[in-house]
C-alpha cells in the first residue's frame, strides 16, 4: 500500500463522521459481465487501501460466491429468522474484501414487521464502518433491481458494445431517471475491442441520456475484451487475482482509481442504515 493510500486510510479511520458509501452495479440485460466486474472492482478498491464489503443482491442468479469459489454457509435469511446476527454472516475472503450472501434473504425483507425492521436497521450499525459497499444487483428493470439501485448513493451501469446491451442500458437509465433524476449514474463499457470503441459506445449512451432524459451519465471507464476473464470464471477465481497483468485487470485498476479519486474531498456516503431504510421503503417485488 503506498503512502497516499495509507494516509487516506488513516484519515478515514479517525473520522467519526465516516459512513459507508454504497455503489450499485447494475445492467439492462444479463451476460454483460456485471458480476465479474463488481468482484474485481471491489478487490481493486481494497488494493488501494479501501475497506470493501460486496453484497450479492442478484436474487435470481447469485454469482458472487461462484466467481470467488466459495460456498456461503449463511445469508440474510438466517438473520431475518433470528438464527444469526448480521455481523455473523459477513465472510472475509483471501482477496481482502468481505462478502454478504443475500440471495435467499431479500425476498423476506419486505415482510418484516416494524419491530423486525427496526432490529435489522439497528444491526447495520455493527458493520457500517467500511469505505464502500458494492452491491451486485440483478439485471433488468424489475422492482427488485430498482429497489437496490435507487437506495444506493451511486449507480454504475455496465454495458457492452452490442446494440441490444446498449438499448437495455438506456432502459435501466431511463427507469432510474423516472424515479430519481438526481441519482449519480456512471457507465462502464465492458468487452471493448479498442479504446476508440469504448469511448464511442460511452459517448452514445451519454448523449442519448442527456438528450432524451435530461440526465447526466459519467463515463468511468471501459474494459477490454480479454480471454483471461473467461478462463478466470471457469477457474472460479477473479481475473484481477488470477491474471493481474491482463488487459482487463489493468482497466479495472484504472476504474477503481477513478472511484477513489472522486473521494479526495472526503465526500461521505449516506451509510448502510440509510441505504437499507431507502431499500425497505421502496419495497420488494415478491413475484420476482
Amino acid at each position: 500500500m503506498d503512502q497516499a493510500a495509507n494516509l487516506r486510510k488513516l484519515v478515514l479511520e479517525n473520522n467519526p463522521l465516516k459512513r459507508t458509501k454504497t455503489i450499485a452495479f447494475t445492467s439492462g440485460k444479463g451476460g454483460v459481465g456485471k458480476s465479474s466486474l463488481a468482484v474485481s472492482v471491489s478487490i481493486a478498491l481494497a488494493r488501494l487501501g479501501s475497506s470493501v464489503t460486496l453484497l450479492d443482491a442478484d436474487l435470481g442468479l447469485a454469482n458472487i460466491n461462484v466467481i470467488l469459489g466459495i460456498i456461503p454457509k449463511y445469508n440474510l435469511y438466517h438473520v431475518i429468522k433470528g438464527k444469526k446476527k448480521l455481523k455473523d454472516i459477513v465472510i472475509q475472503v483471501p482477496e481482502d474484501i468481505k462478502i454478504i450472501a443475500g440471495a435467499s434473504g431479500f425476498h423476506q425483507l419486505a415482510n418484516l414487521d416494524p419491530k423486525q425492521r427496526s432490529e435489522f436497521i439497528e444491526a447495520l450499525s455493527e458493520i457500517d464502518n467500511d469505505d464502500y459497499m458494492i452491491i451486485d444487483t440483478g439485471a433488468g428493470v424489475s422492482q427488485n433491481v430498482l429497489s437496490f439501485v435507487l437506495a444506493a448513493d451511486e449507480v454504475i451501469v455496465v454495458t457492452t458494445p452490442e446494440p441490444t446491451a446498449i438499448t437495455d442500458a438506456y432502459g435501466i437509465i431511463k427507469s432510474i431517471a423516472a424515479q430519481s433524476p438526481d441519482k449519480t449514474i456512471k457507465l462502464i463499457v465492458n468487452r471493448v475491442q479498442s479504446v476508440a470503441e469504448g469511448k464511442r459506445v460511452a459517448q452514445r449512451v451519454i448523449n442519448i441520456a442527456g438528450q432524451f432524459l435530461n440526465i447526466k451519465v459519467e463515463n468511468i471507464g471501459f474494459v477490454f475484451d480479454d480471454i483471461y476473464v473467461g478462463k478466470s470464471v471457469r477457474n472460479q477465481k477473479p481475473f484481477i487475482v488470477s491474471y493481474p497483468k491482463s488487459k482487463a485487470s489493468a482497466c479495472v485498476s484504472i476504474i477503481a482509481e477513478r472511484i477513489v479519486n472522486k473521494e479526495v474531498d472526503m465526500e461521505k456516503g449516506s451509510g448502510l442504515v440509510s441505504f437499507f431504510r431507502n431499500f425497505l421503503r421502496s419495497g420488494v417485488d415478491e413475484d420476482e
